[in-house]
């Protein structure tokens, strides 16, 4: 992977007189509606300010969000470019996304080997620092790139098509911008972890990813596969026996609260690749199913965000990692299981492999951490890509409080859930004439009996289901993000955690 640019900050009246390190640059300033610089820029541009506005009427530029006025071998500029980007609203009362900001300054900037921002509004913002911040995770975010397996050549192509390698934010806090470079990391992880060939991620390289945690401080525990045995883990074993790969549980722990405080607990499907077992998936499209541990990714990535920022939290990511494969020893259809809850499972298709994974991961956090809370993500079923598209990922929960502040956090970082029923009378779709339960329930309902299953393996405690089918891989590109991996939930959970838990 690569982040293709670093950060940093100065003060707007040396960006204009202070010369790059090498090479020239190009000049990012900001607009309203009326093609208003902030007062800084204008008085750092002087005279040069005065092309703005004949570049404008030439462009038919309106200053409108998400326009952008690219002048090149500006008059009266050291820069090579002075890229103008409009901040008015297309209709009252919107306000500035400056996380979307911050990606369209990447992209606009394209090939610019240096960056400089004067990051200055003709309408400040209400909180300079929070704008600030976002601003730089959009940068951030935009400049993600996987291309560590092309070739020389294609590299050198992407490299030259790619963005900036250095920005300088003129004006922004220090403070906020460096700030973000922990979240921002763990996205970027949580991607690369989704974009990675099954040749190469797997349960034990997995694990062994995860394991690199223990330099920021998160203690790592590996359950193997007869420490799974020892514990009871059947379900989850289940799934993984088809493949030569053994599976493994992960368990990270970041212990920055106080130490009589719950932990809050994360917990994130991990089958590194789904072929469907002896339920075989078709083969258009199965490569996709390297994605399938984008639960797993989003736990990693959270737990490194939250270890970077040494966030006042208590808490627990768990990842249940398995290949689900159609060897001689894979599961059938027909089999009985029982989990560690000692309840017994009947397997209808083997291709309903997750709820089984997170069955025995969610009863042994709920079991042995007693947290405040559990939220589980997983890529689990192609119905809530019928129900929500790539829009929203599905959220059930048993908790209305805890369902409430997801939402919140996803409004406010623009990863959105949807609040889908449970109810006991989905429970009958998933009885079994043989066993306490059955895997699946067939083709009606598919996410919310999903989640009626998982529901039964969390006791009490207050959780929540993400369903990220949608969300977590295969993402459509957009202002923040170009790649096939997401990284999706890990700003979602770090936004709940900051502003509901951390003391």
């Amino acid at each position: 992977m690569s982040a293709s640019v670093t950060l940093g900050v100065m003060p707007i009246a040396e960006a204009l007189s202070t010369p790059p390190e090498s090479g020239g640059y190009a000049l990012v300033v900001f607009v309203d509606g009326a093609l208003a610089l902030g007062a800084a820029s204008a008085a750092a541009l002087g005279d040069a300010a005065k092309v703005i506005a004949r570049a404008a009427e030439a462009a038919s530029f309106k200053g409108k969000i998400g326009s952008a006025l690219d002048i090149l071998a500006p008059a009266g500029l050291a820069a090579q470019r002075l890229l103008v980007l409009g901040t008015a609203p297309e209709k009252d009362g919107e306000k500035v996304d400056f996380l979307r900001l911050g990606g369209l300054a990447i992209a606009k900037l394209g090939k610019a080997a240096q960056g400089r921002v004067l990051f200055d509004f003709a309408s400040p913002p209400e909180d300079a620092k929070a704008a600030a911040a976002d601003f730089a995770l959009g940068l951030r975010l935009r400049a993600y790139k996987f291309d560590q397996f092309k070739s020389k050549k294609a590299a050198k192509d992407d490299s030259e098509n790619g963005g900036p390698t250095d920005v300088r934010i003129a004006g922004a806090d220090e403070a906020a911008v460096a700030g973000v470079a922990g979240l921002a990391d763990g996205v970027d992880l949580a991607r690369t972890l989704v974009n990675l060939p099954p040749n190469l991620l797997y349960p034990e390289s997995f694990a062994e990813k995860a394991r690199e945690l223990e330099k920021l401080g998160v203690a790592v525990e590996i359950l193997d596969v007869p420490a799974m045995e020892a514990l009871g883990m059947r379900a989850l074993l289940g799934v993984g026996q088809g493949s030569k790969r053994p599976s493994r549980v992960v368990i990270m722990r970041w212990n920055g609260g106080r130490k009589d405080a719950p932990p809050v607990a994360f917990v994130g499907k991990g089958v590194c690749f789904d072929s469907g077992g002896i339920s075989l998936k078709p083969g258009a499209g199965m490569e996709d199913m390297k994605g399938d541990m984008a639960g797993a990714a989003c736990v990693t990535g959270l737990m490194h965000a939250l270890a970077s920022r040494k966030a006042a939290v208590n808490a627990v990511g768990a990842i249940g990692l398995v290949e689900n494969m159609p060897g001689g020893g894979a599961q059938r259809p027909a089999d009985i299981v029982t989990a560690m809850s000692g309840t017994t499972i009947e397997i209808i298709n083997t291709d309903a492999e997750g709820r089984l994974v997170l069955a025995d991961v969610l009863w042994h956090v709920q079991d042995a951490y007693k947290p405040a809370f559990m939220v589980d993500l997983a890529t689990l079923t192609g119905a809530i890509l019928v129900a929500l598209g790539q829009e929203y990922a599905g959220l059930f929960s048993n908790n209305d409080e805890l369902a409430q502040r997801l939402t919140e956090a996803g409004i406010k970082t623009g990863e959105k859930v949807w609040r889908m029923p449970l109810g006991a009378a989905y429970d009958k779709l998933i009885e079994s004439k043989f066993a306490d339960i059955k895997n699946t329930g067939g083709r009606n309902a598919g996410s919310i009996t999903a989640a009626q299953f998982l529901q039964k393996f969390v006791n009490d405690t207050p959780w929540a289901h993400l369903d990220i089918a949608g969300t977590g891989m295969s993402a459509p590109t957009s202002d923040l993000n170009q790649s096939w991996g997401s990284g999706w939930g890990v700003r979602l959970l770090d936004r709940l955690v900051r502003d509901f838990y951390e003391k």
